[in-house]
């Protein structure tokens, strides 16, 4: 072993040792190693209060039915009933209908989207709505986008509440929202966007037919996904990199699909480098942002000035998984397509309603394959603490931080090298010896 490594072990391990013992362990007898933890939604029927409009609708089972306000106004939830150790931290996520994802890009336009907004908790006892002593946790202004996350930590609270003071960039106005609250006490694990053209702003909107999370749930009711829908019409691969890095800001979840390449191929077979670029850089940032890329096949179109160009394209795509081993492989929309052209609508580019279902639910699936099932089923490399299927100085690096309370493990079971439901200082030495023998 080189010196200079040998040098970083002790170095490592000095500072390990000397730090307060409350940081040198952690239990995790409770803990599920190495798979996708579920992220249950807590709010579904819960009371809910707003000075006007159906609350109901806003935490219903259907997402098609919205919480309409008009003015000022808030929307509170009384999560008094649920557990307290299911909602500990939370995500709260809000949903409206309008068909862009952010009316900052494109032609787009917002309709009852809330701008400015508040996010506040309350520790009052459940069952009457508290007038007073709501605390601030989150403070949004001049918001663009039809759907947020907000990640909350509930301990000790109540009630939640988004409070709504402007819309569509005005103030008052009306306000069209469905709002979730997940529970992500043990990790965010189970958040995905969409980002996309017109074809994913059409067909991952949660609130038309059966949504991806849906699917997903009637194929395994232990999960039921966080998922926005971050289609746009009309747009490129050029103007996904060119708002990846603002959006990737905005967005606490995991899974990130990138799906553009309809546009980009329309009436132009020449385009494919440019096409690649901008999706290896969007890649890249949501690597780089500590999230995982997925990337699904362009879909086959019957107009020629589309189809005819579409194989050269998803060339690029299998160029990205070849380049970029940390890309999940979405569903194959060429083939799809191509084998059912029955699912495309007259303009032979979009899906009809029947295909955007059947691409819903395909999502579905091949991510229950590929996401939810393979990662259950995955095993631990000893000492892999970042899952990249190695142990080496980054994997040390990692427990550092996270034992001084500075970051997160991706395999926690992976550390817990003697098998004692903790990792302490016994496990570090452990890791010292595989490094030096």
């Amino acid at each position: 072993m080189k010196k200079s490594i040998r040098k970083f072990i002790t170095s490592l391990m000095a500072v390990l040792i000397t730090a307060s013992s409350g940081l040198l362990s952690k239990d995790f007898s409770k803990v599920s190693f190495a798979e996708v933890t579920s992220n249950p939604v807590i709010s579904q029927n819960c009371p809910a209060y707003s000075q006007t409009g159906m609350t109901s609708y806003a935490n219903d089972e259907h997402y098609f039915s919205f919480w309409n306000s008009s003015g000022a106004d808030y929307l509170a939830y009384d999560l008094s009933e649920v557990p307290t150790d299911q909602r500990k931290k939370v995500i709260v996520v809000w949903y409206n209908a309008t068909g862009g994802f952010d009316s900052k890009v494109g032609n787009g336009g917002s309709n009852g989207i809330p701008s400015d907004y508040t996010i506040e908790v309350n520790s009052a006892d459940g069952g009457a709505y508290p007038e007073d002593d709501w605390k601030v946790v989150e403070t949004v202004k001049g918001n663009t986008l039809h759907s947020r996350q907000h990640v909350v930590d509930m301990d000790g609270y109540n009630w939640i509440r988004i409070n709504i003071t402007a819309n569509d960039g005005n103030i008052g106005g009306n306000t069209s929202v469905n709002m979730d609250i997940h529970n992500v006490s043990d990790g965010i694990s189970d958040s995905w966007i969409f980002y996309g053209d017109s074809i994913t702003a059409c067909g991952m909107m949660n609130c038309y037919g059966t949504g991806f999370a849906e699917f997903v749930n009637q194929i395994d009711d232990r999960y039921f996904p966080i998922q926005e829908n971050g289609g746009i019409g009309g747009i490129t691969s050029t103007h996904g990199a060119e708002n990846i890095d603002r959006w990737l800001e905005m967005f606490k979840g995991k899974y990130v699909s990138v799906a553009y390449g309809t546009n980009d191929a329309w009436g132009n077979p020449s385009n494919t480098e440019t096409y690649y670029k901008n999706t290896s850089y969007m890649v890249e940032k949501i690597i780089e942002a500590g999230k995982i890329p997925v990337i699904p096949k362009i879909p086959y179109a019957t107009e020629q000035a589309v189809g005819d160009n579409v194989p050269a394209y998803n060339a690029m795509v299998e160029k990205i998984y070849e380049n970029y081993p940390e890309v999940i492989k979405g569903p194959d929309f060429e083939k799809l397509f191509r084998e059912n052209p029955d699912l495309l609508s007259a303009d032979g580019v979009h899906p009809n309603d029947d295909g955007y279902a059947t691409m819903r639910k395909l999502w579905a699936e091949t991510m229950y394959e590929k996401v939810y099932q393979s990662e259950n089923d995955v095993k631990s490399v000893d000492g892999d603490v970042n899952a990249d299927g190695e142990f080496n100085v980054a994997d040390l690096v990692m427990i550092q931080k996270w034992l001084l309370g500075n970051g997160t493990l991706t395999d926690w079971k992976a550390g817990d090298l003697n098998k004692d439901n903790v990792i302490d200082i016994f496990d570090l030495c452990m890791i010292r010896k595989m490094f030096v023998k």
